[in-house]
């Protein structure tokens, strides 16, 4: 890992793009490493979430939403829940993450978007941000989570090379690809749904059965914890089938 974000001074900027059935439950992960981290002694996590979209009724019982937050922007809702939860500051933006926002600071990016389309903007994004932002906060890393009904995966990338230091027990590696430059072509054509917004609970379970989701959040929070903790993965990422009750890992 980068070792300016595990020797860091300052929180790490963490953009977290989508505020839905993952999105939402990787939010929670994040505020838990962010208490853990600051206990052993790092300055722990400042997270910026991205979603344009209003809770709806459908979204009640598979993502972090009550019955009196229907309307409200999701990014919003869950900001407020976590910083009254921890006393953080953490920052909403009721908006989408695409070509049009500039140069956005941060360390670590993480996708959890419904959509192909979204995940291809996402890179051409940070391929933009490599070439302008030369600061600490510029990108390191990109980590997308994706699922269909019950299966899903987490690949980790990084934006540009990092440089990492000489081992004698790992080869270690610079660059990690991007998720849409190794699996593209697979991602467009396993998407199984057209991304019509489902009107009830019953219809969204048909698209994503409930508990792809947080199974996701989990083993990906675990990912991205162990590289904090330990400076290094000796794994990418994995694909889950939750039907059969397996994963894979996805090897660097």
């Amino acid at each position: 890992m980068d070792m300016e974000l595990i020797n860091a001074t300052n929180p790490i900027l963490i953009n977290l793009i989508g505020a839905g059935g993952t999105g939402s439950k990787v939010l929670t992960g994040l505020a838990e490493m962010d208490h853990c981290m600051k206990a052993l002694g790092h300055p722990g996590l400042q997270v910026r979430l991205w979603d344009d979209d209003v809770v709806a009724e459908s979204n009640l019982g598979r993502q972090r939403f009550a019955v009196s937050q229907v309307g409200l922007p999701k990014s919003v809702v869950l900001i407020n829940n976590i910083n009254r939860w921890t006393g953080s500051a953490w920052k909403a933006e009721t908006r989408k993450f695409d070509n049009g926002l500039g140069n956005i600071s941060g360390g670590i990016f993480i996708s959890c978007v419904d959509n192909v389309e979204a995940r291809f903007q996402i890179a051409d994004v940070l391929k933009g941000m490599v070439r302008n932002n030369k600061t600490r906060n510029q990108p390191r890393y990109w980590m997308d989570f994706g699922n269909s009904r019950f299966t899903g995966q987490v690949i980790l990338s990084t934006v540009g090379e990092i440089e990492q230091p000489q081992s004698d027990l790992y080869l270690t590696t610079e660059n990690l690809p991007f998720v849409t430059e190794e699996f593209g072509e697979l991602l467009r054509k396993s998407e199984e749904t057209d991304n019509t917004p489902s009107c009830s609970l019953s219809e969204a379970l048909q698209q994503q059965d409930l508990y792809i989701n947080s199974t996701l959040a989990q083993m990906g929070c675990s990912l991205l914890w162990n590289l904090f903790r330990n400076g290094f993965t000796e794994n990418r990422g994995f694909f889950l089938n939750l039907k059969e009750f397996s994963a894979k890992a996805l090897k660097v």
